[in-house]
């Protein structure tokens, strides 16, 4: 799969040449810790919070085994962002169980500190942001990788961030496709989302995955298929055995699913038709970082982050107020999350975002989705540049080391992509 066809088709830095290179080559090369925010400790509370390191656990799988651990369900496990998996992650979690059961946690790779009883969960979207350090190897030698990393460095810093593109781990590493089954939820195709889970083989993934997602594909022989998947696929494994004993009931098979990845589908959806829209406003030549008159921006909230569901209209009469406020880090420019109650732009940002919805044949009604109502999404707004803090590039013999922090939501492989210029493989 290309770039293009994640949305990603345009680099803000594109004549500056990319030093290639590959992440994650270990976990170790992608370190990420939370910046948090801390329920209010309470010696009698009903959670648990805790602070969990894990290595190279993909969030909803740890979940899985958190819960099977404390024999609790998963809907009792709380976090604030789904982590990559191949990495080094930190963040905070609660947990509606026993916290002698929390303290007890023995889990390979899973260190479980700071424990304390509050009484508030945690729940998506309580961080504030994510502290990176990440090595890049095996750099193009071809490239001088100081030289080319100061000149996107001092092209961003001018423009104060990057352009907030949803990386690739929102639409799946190995097998990117996140997007598509989203698309054939919101079009209705309940097979089709289902059997693009969990057939649809990729030449990327391991060979005994890849083999059995063909034989599936090609037999629709849901026994022959638990007997062959690895143990490894547990949610596939899941919604085959469904299948199994349910012919037919893909809806069924897609609510054993844990909610917030049903919802992942669909907002993975969302982000290709925002990154698709970002792509054009950069391609036209508009500025990502100030304000044109028809546009909407983003206040910040209590918490300095852009507030994504209150857009404000930019007119002849507030455009020198909001351009001020957009260069002072006050408003961000904001492009399309369409759903059910999306509103569009005015102007040529609201050309470009009715373009972009019109080519897929999408009508706002379709995010209602029928039988799914936790995949169902309203939409919203998201700012097109993405600030970050404390950047930092290390240029060593064959690698470079970045360290940075974004706020939540962004995506440090969608920063690096300005740097690296690589293969969409390479991420």
């Amino acid at each position: 799969m290309k770039e293009s066809e994640l949305g990603l088709e345009v680099f803000l830095t594109a004549d500056v040449p990319g030093i290639g290179g590959k992440l994650r080559k270990t976990p170790e090369d992608f370190v990420v810790d939370e910046i948090s925010i801390l329920p209010p400790e309470k010696p009698d509370g009903k959670f648990v919070v805790a602070r969990v390191w894990r290595r190279n656990w993909e969030t909803n799988r740890l979940v899985r085994r958190l819960s099977s651990n404390l024999r609790v369900g998963r809907a009792r496990i709380g976090f604030a962002g789904t982590k990559d998996g191949r990495a080094v992650a930190t963040q905070l979690m609660s947990f509606n169980a026993p916290i002698e059961a929390v303290q007890a946690l023995a889990i390979p790779d899973v260190v479980v500190s700071d424990v304390y009883r509050s009484n508030r969960m945690i729940t998506i979207g309580d961080l504030i942001g994510n502290k990176f350090r990440i090595r890049v190897s095996d750099i193009d030698p071809t490239v001088d990788p100081a030289a080319s990393c100061s000149a996107v460095k001092e092209r961003l810093d001018k423009l104060g961030g990057f352009p907030n593109f949803f990386g690739i781990q929102r639409f799946g590493s190995v097998r990117p496709i996140t997007h598509l089954i989203g698309k054939d939820l919101v079009k209705g195709d309940l097979e089709a989302a289902v059997m693009r889970y969990i057939a649809n083989p990729f030449d990327e993934e391991d060979s005994e995955a890849n083999d059995a997602r063909r034989n599936l594909q090609e037999t629709m022989d849901f026994e022959r298929a638990l007997r062959e998947f690895p143990m490894k696929l547990t949610f596939e494994r899941t919604m085959i055995g469904h299948l199994k004993d349910n012919p037919g009931d893909h809806l069924g098979a897609l609510r054993r699913l844990p909610h917030n990845l049903l919802m992942m589908f669909v907002h993975a959806y969302q982000s290709f038709l925002f990154n698709r829209i970002l792509s054009e406003r950069l391609r036209s030549g508009m500025s990502i970082g100030e304000p044109e008159v028809g546009d909407f921006v983003l206040p910040l909230t209590k918490m300095n982050v852009p507030d994504h569901d209150t857009a404000i209209p930019v007119t002849r009469d507030n455009l020198e107020k909001v351009t001020r406020n957009a260069r002072e880090r006050k408003a961000f420019v904001s492009g399309l999350l369409y759903g059910t109650e999306s509103t569009f732009a005015e102007g040529r940002m609201g050309e470009i975002e009715r373009r972009i919805v019109a080519e897929q044949g999408l009508q706002s009604k379709d995010f209602q989705i029928v039988g799914l109502r936790e995949a169902s999404s309203k939409g919203s707004r998201r700012e097109l540049l993405a600030h970050y803090a404390d950047l930092e590039v290390e240029c060593l013999p064959g690698e470079a080391v970045f360290s940075f922090s974004l706020n939540k939501g962004c995506y440090a492989t969608t920063l690096l992509r300005e740097f690296m210029k690589a293969e969409l493989s390479q991420y």
